[in-house]
């Protein structure tokens, strides 16, 4: 049976190519857990592909692959899950879902074996056209306008830039995440005459340019990957 993800169309499918690419096809006596996994269709590519999979999310009742179990999990407060209970996390698209991304972290390290890693997925704010429409309309790429009334957790409500994840692992004993994107835009390509004047203002203002890291200036989506120490 084939599963619909909730995310956007093809960012399983980037995300599955960058995740074999790091740590292989087989996950054999690797124990991961699928945070916010929806309809569980990246539960079930990791489930075929031999890992030892569980799943959680707010909406159990939406999990549609019936070969594990998807618990309620609201992933603000304690997980239900044993200290150093897991070898990886994955956490697709969830990320700018929720506030308290302090205690997330917490939470991860807690239940992460030593070495394990955390995988994220989350929308580039720090693209080059990410910058601009935020300049000429005051909202980061993939966010916009606010329904006040709804707190289904299903709005994008947070954005945080690489700086910020990373301040986050660091606090809660994860080494710096490493970087990738899912694919170039061709829109901040089109706005690359700007990096010129990103680098003098970075010059005058001695301001470290953390956050104009190619990819950063030209990818749609960020894969984060943390290690705990």
């Amino acid at each position: 049976m084939s599963i619909s993800p909730i995310a956007m169309p093809g960012t399983h499918e980037r995300f599955l190519k960058h995740f074999e690419k790091t740590e292989g096809a087989s996950g054999k006596g690797i124990k991961v857990l699928d945070i916010g996994a929806g309809h569980g269709a990246f539960s079930q590519k990791l489930y075929q592909m031999g890992y030892e999979v569980h799943a959680c999310d707010l909406f159990p009742e939406l999990f549609e692959f019936d070969q594990i179990e998807c618990k309620k999990v609201d992933i603000t407060r304690d997980f239900p899950y044993e200290k150093e209970s897991f070898d990886m996390l994955i956490a697709i698209e969830v990320m700018e879902h929720f506030s308290g991304h302090d205690r997330f972290f917490e939470e991860a390290s807690r239940i992460l074996k030593p070495g394990g890693k955390l995988f994220i997925s989350t929308p580039n704010i720090l693209s080059l056209k990410s910058r601009w429409r935020f300049l000429l309309g005051g909202f980061y790429y993939a966010f916009g306008p606010l329904d006040h009334e709804r707190h289904d957790g299903l709005q994008h409500v947070s954005s945080l830039t690489f700086d910020q994840f990373n301040y986050w692992g660091a606090k809660h004993g994860f080494d710096a995440a490493e970087l990738a994107i899912d694919k170039k835009q061709k829109s901040s390509r089109w706005l690359s005459f700007l990096i010129p004047l990103q680098w003098i203002y970075l010059k005058i203002k001695r301001v470290k340019p953390i956050h104009n890291q190619a990819q950063l200036l030209m990818g749609r989506l960020l894969f984060l990957t943390f290690q705990k120490s």
